[in-house]
């Protein structure tokens, strides 16, 4: 073999194909794997990666370089986070859309998805954490890493956790509430989900403050206000009876009609008063047909003056129900005039003229107190009590101190209200919070509860309904029957009324807004 030229040849003059020796694997052309980070990330950096992923999923694997699986990750948490705004903003403008909700098995829905939700925030955690090389730190830095992250899987899984929480809370409430078990007095709820009230046009709801404690037997029935509401418009009438509203009648189909038939004449002569028609069908199951049912004599008598078909009733106990102020933290009102509360002489302090914002145990008796008043103008104040609630107790302060409100609902509540009803209802508050609310009261000069005028309390009703269902300050000269009430009609009284056991200090008469009233 020779080299000429360069070339080299075997003998016979053959050329030799040159042989190509491998570059050096040090060469400047050579191709190696590029190192996964440009630099070293530090703990800070690591920590700072990590935290971003708990916001933004799929950060830190990008970084790391894991680039299919954080895209992944991005675009599953963008839709995710576009689907929560959308229904947020469906929310926003229609609040009825959250009474989906009420529903039991959407709450059982919301519980199992926040569980996972935390599950998965927390493997997000840890796996960004894992993806950025923790091992490659040194060991006080993995060490110091590794514990501040701990510390975030907590705190990410923490909101989940609360949300859960408080639903299982408004469950349990819910529960602790509204019976499962069906009232035998009240027809079945329809089985067409697009028309839960049954085609009715008003459902009347007996709203009942109960005096019931521990140095009283039985239950006092004070507080009797009957909230007759237009299932389209949320319009609502509040109709309030006087506690002391003598000799009312039952209905052709109650059993105390038979007992009574000429008005409820229990513990006379000074007795025969509304307030005490629950108790006393309680303490006589043999004449009602069974026991517990003195909400159903109530109702029958309520609706019965008022030509009015009572639904449902649900009862507050007035010492729970200062527990549920204190929950939304207190009750701005507007105090006419000076009230002194606490015992029989109003030695506990006195909540003075103004706007006020009154504690629960304040609000309870300023609605409660008759020292330098009477039993009609505690009925006033009483009915301002219920509307600064409604109009106080927005979605906002329920949603911030949920689980106080929660608590204190479930030691004030008791209701013939289905469960099964509890999402309608949500959404026909909704309706009332924004719509007109009206006020009548029967107390003297127009009224006198010693020997009531029947008819005239009827056409009174009549005409708050017919009107509630106008335009706002439309006069109307004719009325006309309610699709909600009843045709039965008791024998009238036209006996001339007397004056009432209590007197009136309070000139206001006629339906009139709350806004008007109470100064909302």
């Amino acid at each position: 073999m020779s080299k000429r030229d360069g070339v080299d040849t075997v003998p016979g003059g053959k050329k030799r194909r040159p042989i190509r020796r491998p570059r050096s694997a040090a060469g400047p052309t050579s191709r190696s794997t590029a190192p996964r980070f440009a630099k070293p990330l530090t703990p800070g950096a690591v920590l700072g990666w990590t935290a971003l992923s708990a916001i933004v999923p799929g950060a830190a694997h990008l970084r790391a370089g894991h680039r299919r699986t954080g895209l992944v990750l991005i675009s599953v948490y963008a839709v995710l986070l576009l689907a929560a705004l959308a229904y947020g903003l469906s929310v926003a403008g229609d609040l009825s859309n959250a009474s989906a909700f009420a529903d039991d098995g959407m709450m059982l829905t919301v519980v199992i998805s926040a569980t996972v939700l935390a599950l998965a925030w927390f493997a997000l955690l840890v796996t960004s954490y894992v993806a950025l090389g923790p091992n490659k730190l040194h060991q006080q830095g993995q060490m110091v890493t590794g514990i501040v992250v701990g510390v975030l899987c907590v705190a990410v899984m923490s909101p989940f956790a609360l949300a859960a929480s408080s639903v299982l809370t408004a469950r349990d409430a819910l529960g602790a509430i509204f019976p499962t078990e069906r009232d035998p007095d009240i027809p079945p709820v329809a089985k067409d989900p697009e028309d839960p009230w049954d085609g009715k046009d008003r459902v009347n709801f007996l709203l009942i403050g109960g005096d019931a404690a521990g140095n009283r037997t039985g239950v006092r029935t004070d507080s009797m206000n009957v909230a007759s509401v237009d299932l389209k418009t949320g319009n609502t009438v509040l109709f309030s009876l006087p506690r002391n509203l003598q000799h009312v009648r039952f209905p052709p189909t109650s059993p105390l009609h038979k007992q009574f038939p000429n008005g409820y004449m229990a513990e006379l002569p000074n007795g025969g008063l509304l307030n005490e028609v629950w108790q006393y069908a309680n303490d006589n199951p043999q004449l009602m047909g069974g026991k517990n049912k003195g909400p159903r004599a109530l109702m029958d008598a309520i609706g019965y003056t008022l030509n009015l078909k009572i639904d449902y009733y649900m009862m507050m106990n007035m010492y729970g129900f200062a527990d549920l102020v204190d929950a939304i933290g207190g009750l701005k009102i507007r105090v006419e005039q000076d009230v002194k509360w606490g015992g029989l002489y109003g030695t506990a302090g006195t909540i003075k003229a103004g706007y006020q914002k009154l504690s629960g145990e304040e609000a309870l008796w300023y609605g409660r107190s008759r020292v330098g008043s009477d039993d009609f103008s505690r009925m006033s104040r009483q009915r301002c009590v219920i509307g600064a609630f409604a109009q106080q107790a927005t979605p906002t302060v329920i949603l911030t101190k949920f689980d106080k409100i929660a608590h204190a609902a479930k030691r004030l509540a008791q209701t013939n209200i289905p469960r099964d009803l509890v999402q309608p209802l949500v959404e026909l508050a909704v309706k009332v919070k924004d719509a007109k609310i009206s006020s009548l009261q029967f107390v003297p000069p127009d009224f006198y509860s010693g020997r009531p005028d029947w008819v005239k309390i009827r056409q009174a009703a009549r005409k708050a309904i017919s009107d509630s269902t106008r335009p706002a300050r439309a006069k109307t000269a004719n009325v006309t029957a309610s699709p909600s009430l009843t045709a039965a009609s008791p024998t009238p009284t036209r006996a001339t009324p007397t004056q009432t056991p209590t007197r009136n200090s309070s000139q206001k008469s006629g339906a009139k807004s709350l806004e008007e009233l109470c100064g909302l």
